[in-house]
């Protein structure tokens, strides 16, 4: 137990990153943009070809680390760092530098740093907070750039960081990747979110981590104790010998809840009277697969095939489609594979879309598809080649009625028929399904259950749509709120009608991975839910260890409250009843 400092304790909330509970002295990771002079140089091509040795430099550094972490880690950490090769390789960015250089007559340092800053001002300003996170990628293989440039070493936390906490502004994968391999008590950060990408390699490294504490860099000081609570998000910088003692007991009731959650791992998904239920994963691609075979998912709920799109900036032939497509049907091994078509639009933005006023009730998604031909049909042959190989099923976003899937239904049925014709035919029968995001097709939930094979609900957009809370307003966040009687009484209209004409209906929005709302989905109706695999452990054992009853009982219950505040306090008792927290 450290010694209680002469400062007085302070509390901070964050969001929570990286699950367990850490505490040591703090180790602070001051950093910050390499300084960049602005100069006229005399030879301008001589200044591009430094540059193009410096990408170079960067590209095999990047590489290397890619192989570290493969080995370490795996496949699927490794591959956050194809997103950085990714933006070395982008023609668009370097383009603008060589015109930047070209157009000033500055050094290459200084156009590289202001045009990629423009880059990083887009992906901050975006709505979505898996792609404004994207500017911390963005970040480190810049100042990766500019040091090789300027022939300077980055920060990192070196060895003496071993049985600390890392204290920092934020931290990139590279230096995640870089924390010593041992000893690392836990991490926090100023800034960053739980999608991020240090923060999912937190949670490979089982390293408790805590992300956007606001004020941190400016309340810790050297010397400070430092109590992160990788479970509520909470800093506590010099905890009291109370503090201390109050967390003890938590620190062990969490290993045993981990240890006794991963014992279940690969048991059945049934209830303790017998009724079944499914567990899958949600992936943006090939590499995620690695993880839903670890944490036993029983097939991908939910293919996000827009990440193609996005990673590669441009948009893709068929034949690249069919390529990633095919092969992670293959991979699957007869599990089922549930495409979600292109869901571009709102704040997933990508080449002739234009800007809107309102992107999020605007061109996206299954509207953009529709309208768009071109871009339409040569995904859902790619999808439809690749259920050649395996089970697949198809759903479309944001169907806001009956005549929408219908006319979707319409051009997927005339790309099999031209397949057919081409001797290229599904291994099963196609499962067709709808997502249910919008308060309209919510309404008419009952006639859409006569067309489709299921429903699958996205509760992060349905939650916004009927609270009209834009959920990456700060001003308004707070309104954002599941536990609404408006939210819970939706969700058993949908089900209902689903089940009055026997269709399946799945989850597959944040909701689905949280074992407080597990039980309720499930006993309102579900069938199935879908979700990041590291979610899967902490779900499958709330539900393995209730009675289809009790859920049925639990849900009865909270369509019957007419608080939010009441409805999350019978929740979260439920799961921590279940996970013996309580």
């Amino acid at each position: 137990m450290q010694a209680e400092s002469s400062r007085p304790e302070i509390r901070l909330q964050g969001t929570a990153a990286a699950p367990g509970v850490g505490r040591g002295p703090a180790y602070l990771l001051l950093q910050g943009m390499a300084i960049v002079a602005c100069q006229k140089v005399p030879d301008v091509e001589a200044e591009l070809r430094r540059f193009d040795l410096a990408l170079e430099a960067t590209r095999q550094a990047i590489t290397k680390l890619r192989q570290e972490v493969a080995q370490s880690l795996g496949e699927s950490e490794a591959a956050i760092f194809d997103a950085h090769l990714l933006v070395l390789d982008d023609v668009a960015l370097i383009d603008d530098v060589s015109k930047e250089v070209r157009a000033t007559g500055f050094n290459v340092e200084f156009c590289f740093q202001e045009v990629v800053q423009r880059y990083i001002d887009i992906f901050e300003r975006m709505e979505d907070a898996f792609l404004r996170e994207r500017a911390s990628d963005i970040r480190d293989v810049t100042s990766r750039v500019l040091h090789h440039l300027l022939g300077t070493r980055p920060a990192h936390a070196t060895m003496a960081a071993r049985q600390q906490v890392v204290v920092a502004r934020d931290l990139t994968p590279s230096e995640t990747a870089g924390l010593p391999e041992d000893g690392v008590l836990a991490f926090v950060t100023e800034e960053g979110g739980r999608t991020g990408h240090s923060a999912i390699m937190a949670r490979s490294l089982e390293i408790p981590a805590v992300v956007g504490v606001k004020g941190l860099m400016e309340a810790v000081q050297e010397g400070d104790v430092i109590l992160v609570d990788g479970e509520t998000g909470a800093v506590v910088i010099n905890p009291t010998g109370a503090t201390l003692e109050g967390y003890r007991s938590q620190e062990l009731a969490i290993r045993r809840r981990r240890d006794r959650v991963m014992l279940e791992i690969a048991l059945p998904d049934v209830t303790s009277d017998g009724e079944g239920f499914a567990l899958q994963a949600n992936i943006g691609g090939p590499e995620d697969l690695e993880d839903a075979r670890l944490y036993c998912a029983q097939g991908v709920g939910l293919y996000r095939t827009e990440n193609l799109y996005l990673r590669l900036d441009a948009w893709p032939t068929e034949a690249q489609q069919y390529e990633e497509y095919a092969e992670v049907v293959r991979e699957a091994k007869g599990r089922l594979v549930t495409f979600r078509t292109l869901d571009l639009g709102g704040d997933k933005r990508l080449g002739d879309l234009n800007d809107e006023a309102n992107p999020f009730m605007g061109y996206r998604a299954i509207r953009l598809c529709l309208d768009r031909p071109d871009v339409f049909r040569p995904q859902l042959r790619a999808i439809l080649r690749a259920a050649a190989l395996g089970p697949v099923a198809v759903m479309f976003p944001m169907i806001s009625g009956i005549e929408e899937f219908r006319r979707a239904k319409e051009v997927l049925t005339s790309v099999a028929d031209e397949l057919a014709a081409e001797g290229i035919r599904p291994k099963e029968r196609i499962r067709l399904g709808a997502m249910i995001e919008i308060p309209s097709v919510a309404a008419v939930a009952e006639d859409l259950a006569q067309e489709v094979d299921f429903f699958s609900v996205g509760t992060n957009d349905l939650v916004q749509y009927l609270l009209a809370v834009d959920r990456g307003n700060p001003r308004i966040s707070a309104l954002y709120e599941p536990a609404h009687p408006a939210v819970v009484r939706t969700l058993e209209r949908i089900f209902k009608a689903a089940r009055q004409h026997g269709v399946a209906t799945a989850v597959c929005g944040e909701l689905a991975g949280d074992p407080v709302w597990a039980p309720l989905l499930i006993g309102l109706g579900a069938h199935e839910l879908s979700m990041a695999p590291p979610a899967i452990p902490e779900v499958r054992f709330v539900l393995r260890h209730s009675t289809k009853d009790e859920l049925v009982r639990l849900a009865q219950q909270a369509l019957a409250l007419s608080e939010c505040s009441a409805i999350k306090a019978l929740l979260a008792d439920y799961s921590a009843t279940k996970l013996k927290l309580r």
